[in-house]
C-alpha cells in the first residue's frame, strides 16, 4: 500500500472514531501513570466530615480495574471522641473488596467479596453513658441508609473490645472466619473472648453463621455460643431466622449457675437467692405492638434439690420490666426456698449449695441468733413487676409436716403480695396471705394465716412419741410489722396468734414425762405405751412490739392438765415460759413442780423449778374447767361439725370456777413467787 492509498482511506474514516480512540488512548495512559493514593486526601476529608471524627488511610490505596474492580486500602483508622480511653475507635490493617460496576448504574452497591485483615474495634461509654459509636454530626440526613449487599465476608485476626466502667465490664473478643459448612458458601464467624462482665470473670467461645446471613430473613441463622460470667454459664444453640433486628426467634438455651439471684447483676432480672441451678428450654424474642418480650418456654431442670418446669417471659418494653411465669415442681425441697427469707439453703449432707452459700451458712451458724437478719434488696422489689405462680405437688421437709404448696406472687411498683400462699400440711391446710410494701425505706409487712384440720399424729414427723397421738389442730394468725429483714420484722411485730386442738388422744408417756411423774414414766418405758384421751389444748398469744405474751395456754388430758404462762421475745429470740402440770391421778413418785422453758431459739433449755410443791389447791379450783378463749372458739373448727370440747370432766367432785384460765394463771404466778422466795433463801 502506498501513501496515496493510506491517505485516501484515512480520509474515509469517521471523525468520531478518531475521537473515541484518542480518549481511550488517553485513558490508558492516565491509568498507567495515575497514582490512586492521590484520592486518599479527598476520601479522608469526606469521611471525617460525615462522622465528625478524624479518618485516615496511612497506607497505600490501590485499584485493579475491571467489571468488578478490586480495591485495596492499608492501615485505615477512625479516631475516638475526646476523653475516650483509647485514641482510635477502629483500625484496619488492610481492607480488600470487589465492587460490581453495572449495579451502580441502578443505584445499588454490590460487593461480591470483602476481606478484613486485623480489624480492631474498641467500644466504650463515657461518664454520662454515651457510647463512642454515637457520632456527632452537624446535620442529620432524612434519607434511609442503604446497606451494601455483601456476598462474602472474611475476617482475619480481628478483635473487639468493650469497656464500660460504670457496669464494671471490660471484654476482649477475638474474631476469625472459619471454614464454610458442607453445602454453605459463606464462612462462619468464630469468636473467643475473656475479661470481666458486670464485675465477674467472663469467657466466651462460639460459632455463628456469617453476619451476612442476617440480611436474609428466609435463611436459617445458626448459632452455637457458650458463655461464662462468674459462676453463671449459658449455652445457646440452634437456628433463627436471620434478621438484623434479632427478633422473632426460638433457640435452645441452657443455663446453669450458683444462684439465680446473680441474674440481677448480670441481666437486671430481679430473682430471689437460690441454691445452684441448671435449666434447659427454648429462648425466644418477639417485638410487636404488645411489647418487647423475651421468653423462656418449656424449660425444665433443677434448682437446688428441687425439680422445676414451666414457662417464663419478661417484657422489657414498658416503664418497668414485667416478669410472668407459671412453674411446677413435682418434688420441692423446702429449704431451697430459704432465699425468699434472706436465709441460706441447708448445707447438710447430700444437700445442694454453692461455696458462697456454704460460707454464709457457716457464718450464720456461728451467730447466736437463728432468724434471718439479711436485709431484703429494696432495689429488686422496685425495679420490676412480676406475676408468678408456683405449684409444688410434693414437698420434701423432713422436720416439717408440709405436703403440697400453691403460691401466687404479685409484684407491682414495689408492693409484693403472696396471695395465696397455701400449704397442705399434716393432713390439713395452712392458708396464708402476705404483703410486703417496699415503696418506703422500711418495708411494711402484713401477714394473715388460717390453720385447719392439722392432724396431731403428723404434726411432728421426726418425733416418734407424737406419731401415736390423734386430734385435729386449728388456728389463726394476724401480724403487722416493719423492717427490712425477717429478724427486724418479727422483732417489732404486733398482732395475735391462736391455736386450738379438739378431742383426741396422746401417748401416756408424753403426758407423764411432761408432768415429771417418775413412776408412771418408768412404767411406760418398761411396758407397752398406752394412749390417754385428750379433751383439748389451746394457746392464745398477744404479740406487741415483738413480745409474744401468753394470754392463755393449756393442755388437758384425762390424767393431767398443763397450764402455762410467760413470754417469747422475738427481737432477742429469748424464751421465758413456765408450764405447771396438775395431775388427776395419784403417783407414788411425782415431782409436780413447774417446768421452766428458757434460753434462746438456738439453744433452748428445759428444767424443773426448784422449791416445794406449788399451791395445788389454788390450781385445783380451775382444774376441771379448762376452756379456750372465746375468740378461738368463735374462729376455729377442728373438723367437720366438731367444735372444741373442753367442758368440765364428768363425775368431778370439784366445782368448776367460772374464770378457770385466769384462776390457773393466778395459781401459777403465786407458785412462781414462792419458788423464787425458796430459791433466794436457799442461797
Amino acid at each position: 500500500m502506498n501513501a496515496t492509498d493510506f491517505s485516501s482511506r484515512s480520509a474515509r474514516t469517521p471523525r468520531w472514531l478518531w475521537i473515541v480512540g484518542g480518549l481511550l488512548l488517553a485513558f490508558i495512559v492516565f491509568i498507567v501513570v495515575f497514582d490512586w493514593n492521590w484520592l486518599r486526601g479527598p476520601i479522608e476529608r469526606r469521611v471525617t466530615a460525615a462522622t465528625g471524627r478524624e479518618f485516615s488511610i496511612d497506607g497505600d490505596l490501590g485499584v485493579d480495574l475491571g467489571l468488578t474492580p478490586r480495591i485495596r486500602a492499608d492501615r485505615i483508622s477512625l479516631a475516638n471522641p475526646p476523653g475516650a480511653r483509647a485514641k482510635r475507635m477502629a483500625t484496619l490493617e488492610r481492607l480488600e473488596l470487589r465492587i460490581k460496576l453495572l449495579p451502580l448504574l441502578r443505584g445499588r452497591v454490590e460487593l461480591p467479596y470483602v476481606d478484613l485483615q486485623t480489624p480492631r474495634l474498641a467500644l466504650e461509654r463515657d461518664a454520662t453513658g454515651k457510647g463512642n459509636w454515637v457520632f456527632d454530626t452537624k446535620k442529620e440526613s432524612k434519607e434511609p441508609v442503604r446497606i451494601p449487599l455483601v456476598r462474602d465476608l472474611r475476617v482475619e485476626n480481628g478483635e473487639l473490645k468493650v469497656h464500660e466502667p460504670a457496669l464494671r465490664t471490660d471484654l476482649r473478643l477475638s474474631l476469625n472466619s472459619g471454614k464454610p459448612a458442607p453445602g454453605e458458601t459463606r464462612a462462619p464467624l468464630l469468636a473467643k473472648g475473656e475479661g470481666s462482665y458486670r464485675g465477674r470473670p467472663f469467657k466466651l467461645d462460639g460459632r455463628v453463621d456469617s453476619p451476612l446471613d442476617l440480611q436474609d430473613k428466609e435463611h436459617p441463622y445458626h448459632v452455637d455460643v457458650r458463655a461464662e460470667a462468674g459462676e453463671t454459664h449459658a449455652h445457646a444453640s440452634g437456628a433463627l431466622l436471620g434478621q438484623l433486628q434479632l427478633d422473632d426467634f426460638d433457640i435452645l438455651f441452657e443455663m446453669a449457675g450458683a444462684d439465680l439471684g446473680d441474674l440481677y447483676d448480670l441481666l437486671g432480672i430481679a430473682l430471689p437467692q437460690t441454691p445452684p441451678y441448671a435449666l434447659k428450654g427454648r429462648l425466644g424474642h418477639v417485638v410487636n405492638s404488645a411489647g418487647d418480650v423475651w421468653s423462656y418456654r418449656k424449660f425444665a431442670g433443677k434448682v437446688g434439690d428441687s425439680d422445676v418446669a414451666g414457662d417464663a417471659s419478661i417484657d422489657v418494653g414498658g416503664e418497668r420490666p414485667m416478669l410472668k411465669a407459671e412453674l411446677v415442681s413435682r418434688l420441692l425441697d423446702f429449704d431451697d426456698l430459704a432465699g425468699f427469707l434472706g436465709a441460706t439453703p441447708s448445707i447438710a449432707a447430700n444437700e445442694t449449695a454453692s461455696e458462697e452459700q456454704r460460707r454464709k451458712a457457716a457464718e450464720q451458724k456461728a451467730k447466736p441468733r437463728v432468724l434471718p437478719d439479711t436485709a431484703f434488696n429494696l432495689d429488686k422489689l422496685r425495679v420490676m413487676d412480676a406475676d408468678v405462680k408456683l405449684r409444688a405437688e410434693r414437698i420434701d421437709a423432713p422436720k416439717l409436716p408440709l405436703e403440697k404448696m400453691s403460691a401466687h406472687l404479685h409484684l407491682n411498683d414495689g408492693v409484693l403480695k403472696l396471695e395465696p400462699l397455701d400449704f397442705m400440711a399434716a393432713g390439713g391446710k395452712i392458708a396464708s396471705r402476705i404483703t410486703l410494701d417496699a415503696r418506703n425505706p422500711i418495708i411494711d409487712t402484713t401477714a394473715v394465716a388460717d390453720v385447719r384440720g392439722l392432724e396431731l399424729g403428723k404434726l411432728f414427723p421426726t418425733v416418734q412419741i407424737t406419731r401415736k397421738g390423734a386430734g385435729l389442730l386449728a388456728g389463726a394468725m394476724a401480724l403487722k410489722a416493719k423492717g427490712n429483714s425477717v429478724a427486724d420484722m418479727l422483732g417489732g411485730a404486733d398482732g395475735n396468734i391462736g391455736l386450738v386442738m379438739g378431742p383426741g388422744h396422746v401417748s401416756n408417756l408424753l403426758v407423764e414425762l411432761a408432768g415429771l411423774d417418775v413412776a408412771e414414766s418408768l412404767k411406760y418405758l418398761i411396758n407397752k405405751d398406752r394412749q390417754t384421751p385428750l379433751r383439748c389444748a389451746y394457746a392464745d398469744f398477744n404479740v406487741e412490739g415483738g413480745q409474744m405474751g401468753v394470754r392463755a395456754l393449756a393442755f388437758d388430758t384425762s390424767d393431767t392438765v398443763i397450764f402455762g404462762q410467760g413470754n417469747i421475745d422475738l427481737r432477742e429470740e429469748a424464751i421465758d415460759l413456765r408450764l405447771v402440770p396438775q395431775p388427776k391421778d395419784k403417783s407414788p413418785v411425782a415431782l409436780r413442780v413447774p417446768l421452766k422453758i428458757g434460753g434462746t431459739f438456738k439453744d433452748p433449755s428445759f428444767h424443773p423449778e426448784a422449791g416445794p410443791l406449788i399451791l395445788r389447791s389454788a390450781a385445783a379450783a380451775a382444774l376441771y374447767s379448762v376452756a379456750p378463749p372465746a375468740a378461738l372458739l368463735a374462729l376455729i373448727e377442728t373438723g367437720p361439725g366438731e367444735n372444741i370440747d373442753c367442758t368440765p370432766a364428768p363425775g368431778s367432785v370439784v366445782k368448776a370456777a367460772p374464770d378457770a384460765p385466769q384462776a390457773a394463771r393466778a395459781a401459777i404466778s403465786q407458785g412462781s413467787a414462792e419458788a423464787n422466795t425458796t430459791s433466794q433463801s436457799s442461797k
